[in-house]
C-alpha cells in the first residue's frame, strides 16, 4: 500500500517512549493508515490494485475456524484478540519478522486487514477512524448500546470526541465530562446532550450515577477512579479503552453494593471496522484533524504529548 495519510495515535508516544515496557527498536509506528493498494499477491480476492485502502492497530491473526480445532477467539468473531495476532507495529510474524507501520511510504499488511474505504470519507479524515474510531466503537457495539441509554465519555480527546459522535449515531443520549468548561461549546456541537465539568464539585454531585455506561477514553497517569465509578448508575458498565503506564486504584466498595461491572476493550475485530466504517459513513461521523507533512512527525507527536491537538494529528505524504 503506497501511503497517503497516517495518523498520530496515543499508542505510538507510549511505544516511542517505552512507556508501555521496552520497545524492540528500531521500530516505525503508526496504525492509521489510509493509501493505494500498488500490488496484490495471488491468493488476494477482495482488493485489486488502484484500490483505496485504509489499516488499523492490526495486520494479521490466524482466523483459525477449523471446527476440530479452532481458534476460539477467531471461529468466534473476535480475531482482534487471537493469541497470534500480529498488531501493525512491534508485532512478530510467525517467521521472527517483525511489523513496521505507517509513518512511512509503503506498508505491507495481509489483505484481510485493508479495508476499502466508503466513497464518502475522505482519505485525512479516514485515518484517525482505523484506531481511535474503532477503539470506541467496538465496545458500544458489543454492549449493544441503543437509543434509550445513556452514556458518558471521560476525557474529550482524540478517541472521546469520536465516541460522542458514535454514540449519537447509535440513537443513544451522549453525555460528556471533562476537566474543564473550555471544550463545551465544541463537544455540544458534535451531539452530547449533557456536559459535566468533573474540577467543578457542584457537577461531581450533579452528575452521580446519571450513565448507563461510562467510556474512559483518557489515559493520564493517576486518574480519580473512583470519581469516575461515581457518575455509573446501579448495575452499569464501566469501559476502559485508554490504557495508562501507572496502575489502576479504586475501592471495591465503588463496584460491589453497587453492581457495576468493568470491562476492558482494545480496537476492533474485522466485522467491527466494517461495521464501524459504514455507520461512520452513513451517519457522518468525522474525526476533527489538523495536518502536517509527513516530514514534520516530530512535530506531531509534540503536540500530542503537549496536549494541543483539536482533536488528531493526521500526517500527509
Amino acid at each position: 500500500i503506497k501511503i497517503s495519510h497516517c495518523g498520530i495515535c496515543g499508542s505510538d508516544i507510549h511505544t516511542i517512549d517505552s512507556g508501555w515496557g521496552p520497545a524492540p527498536y528500531p521500530c516505525v509506528v503508526g496504525h492509521e493508515i489510509v493509501g493505494e493498494v500498488t500490488l496484490a499477491g495471488p491468493a488476494v480476492k477482495n482488493l485489486a490494485v488502484g484500490d483505496r485502502v485504509a489499516v488499523g492497530a492490526q495486520v494479521w491473526a490466524c482466523l483459525n475456524k477449523d471446527p476440530k480445532a479452532p481458534c476460539r477467539d477467531c471461529a468466534d468473531g473476535e480475531d482482534a484478540v487471537c493469541d497470534k495476532a500480529v498488531y501493525t507495529y512491534t508485532g512478530f510474524y510467525q517467521d521472527g519478522a517483525m511489523s513496521q507501520g505507517g509513518y512511512a511510504d509503503y506498508v505491507r499488511v495481509d489483505s484481510n486487514y485493508a479495508f476499502k474505504l466508503p466513497e464518502n470519507i475522505p482519505s485525512d479524515v479516514a485515518a484517525p477512524l482505523m484506531c481511535a474510531g474503532a477503539t470506541v466503537y467496538t465496545p458500544l457495539k458489543q454492549e449493544g448500546v441503543k437509543a434509550g441509554d445513556r452514556v458518558g465519555v471521560v476525557g474529550i480527546g482524540g478517541l472521546g470526541h469520536l465516541a460522542i459522535q458514535f454514540i449519537r449515531a447509535l440513537g443513544a443520549t451522549p453525555v460528556a465530562f471533562s476537566r474543564s468548561a473550555n471544550k463545551e461549546k465544541e463537544i455540544r456541537a458534535l451531539g452530547a446532550e449533557e456536559f459535566y465539568n468533573l474540577s467543578d464539585e457542584a457537577d461531581q454531585k450533579k452528575a452521580a450515577g446519571c450513565v448507563d455506561y461510562l467510556v474512559l477514553t483518557a489515559d493520564a497517569n493517576d486518574m480519580p477512579y473512583e470519581l469516575y465509578l461515581s457518575l455509573v448508575r446501579k448495575r452499569g458498565t464501566f469501559i476502559m479503552v485508554g490504557v495508562p503506564n501507572d496502575k489502576v486504584k479504586f475501592s471495591p466498595y465503588f463496584l460491589v453494593p453497587r453492581a457495576i461491572r468493568v470491562r476492558g476493550s482494545a480496537i476492533g475485530s474485522i466485522q467491527d471496522i466494517k461495521d464501524m466504517l459504514a455507520l461512520a459513513a452513513k451517519e457522518n461521523v468525522r474525526p476533527i484533524i489538523q495536518k502536517l507533512p509527513m516530514t514534520k512527525v516530530n512535530e506531531g507527536l509534540d503536540m500530542v504529548r503537549e496536549g494541543r491537538v483539536r482533536y488528531r494529528v493526521v500526517l500527509e505524504n
